[in-house]
């Protein structure tokens, strides 16, 4: 890409609720067509970043069924519906999320928390699938141990990942949740995200973007 040429795509994020969650609105820079990732909750917030970038979302991707994650991909998706006119599906994570997902309301509660709904995908993602946004391309890849249906969204073109909560800048998603297991973490880290290169930059689900070569010298958790 020449540098007079815009970005084949634009991504804005909007940390919701108050686990300030990374929910970002990916949206193709030739045709406004756009996703959002991991909708957490503050459905208002998320509505006024979609209008404020001008995107016409087509589907809401989730990383994972965690309720920071997903609790609010319901309503966003019944939102969406009411003002677009069409559906939009809610599509990922891997099928091994089921519980999880149906588990949010309860979760919630035990936090304290309201208004978190059951998150029932329209379509699930398995190893190798390929998801679009437009006309970009993003590779799946099942990442479990943060949760057992834990998928990454992989943009090889771009160098780009949306990593959810596999790995973080300076640390790797907690293990000690329900279905959390440290060592199958460490495991996909290592076999499917460094893999990936060096150079790619990664978009968590809290915090700030990294980049795997920078991780793979400095993150204590992923050194030996």
């Amino acid at each position: 890409m020449s540098e007079d040429q815009d970005p084949p795509f634009r991504i804005a994020l909007v940390p919701v609720t108050d686990f300030q969650q990374n929910c970002s609105i990916l949206v193709e820079t030739a045709t406004g067509i756009g996703a959002v990732v991991d909708p957490g909750g503050d459905v208002p917030r998320i509505l006024a970043g979609i209008e404020q970038m001008n995107a016409r979302i087509e589907k809401i991707l989730l990383t994972h069924g965690h309720l920071d994650h997903a609790g609010g991909a319901a309503a966003l998706k019944a939102a969406l519906e009411a003002r677009q006119g069409g559906p939009v599906p809610i599509v990922g994570p891997h099928r091994a999320e089921a519980a999880i997902l149906a588990n949010i309301p309860t979760a919630a509660a035990k936090w304290g928390l309201s208004g978190y709904e059951a998150a029932s995908p329209d379509q699930w993602l398995e190893e190798g699938d390929r998801v679009t946004v437009g006309a970009i391309g993003f590779d799946v890849l099942h990442c479990p141990g943060h949760s057992p249906g834990s998928v990454i969204y992989v943009q090889r073109e771009a160098g780009f990942i949306l990593m959810g909560d596999v790995l973080f800048q300076g640390s790797i998603g907690r293990t000690d949740l329900p279905f959390g297991d440290h060592a199958t973490l460490l495991r996909s880290i290592r076999d499917k995200v460094l893999p990936l290169g060096d150079h790619f930059v990664f978009l968590p689900g809290h915090g700030g973007m990294s980049r795997i070569g920078d991780e793979r010298v400095s993150n204590p958790f992923i050194q030996g």
